[in-house]
């Protein structure tokens, strides 16, 4: 493995409003975070990250991540927690920061949105529908 881990999204929140003190990134897209929603953190909580991992509608991978990162005041030994809409993206993006030598970086399971269900509606996993807090729009 590239990165620290895989985490449920029970455990990211834990982690970033616990004594740890880690720094959840929200690396979806600008129209993701618009449209579908973000987290909410309680305001003693490190603030919450929104760089994207790729451009949207372009797909392109955004070559400025791990700079954005520091320039955010990301910092070797930050404990980091990505999060995608389905956990994918995340694992790119923790891979990058580990390269990096940010972290530990640690991917969210399931995302933000999870997986599909029978419908295809992403309604069964994820940050969203685990319970945890957030806010759409």
């Amino acid at each position: 493995m590239t990165y620290a881990g895989d985490v449920t999204p029970q455990d990211a929140y834990a982690a970033v409003t616990g004594p740890e003190r880690g720094v959840l990134v929200d690396v979806r897209t600008r129209a993701e975070w618009t449209y579908v929603g973000t987290p909410i953190l309680p305001e003693d909580a490190p603030p919450l990250l929104l760089i994207e991992w790729v451009g949207f509608p372009d797909g392109a991978v955004n070559s400025s991540f791990v700079e954005q990162l520091r320039d955010a005041g990301i910092q070797e030994g930050t404990p980091l927690y990505f999060l995608c809409r389905s956990g994918v993206r995340s694992v790119a993006a923790a891979t990058a920061a580990t390269a990096a030598g940010l972290g530990p970086a640690h991917n969210i399971l399931e995302g933000f949105e999870g997986v599909h269900d029978d419908q295809g509606h992403r309604t069964v996993t994820g940050w969203k529908n685990a319970g945890l807090p957030w806010k759409q729009g």
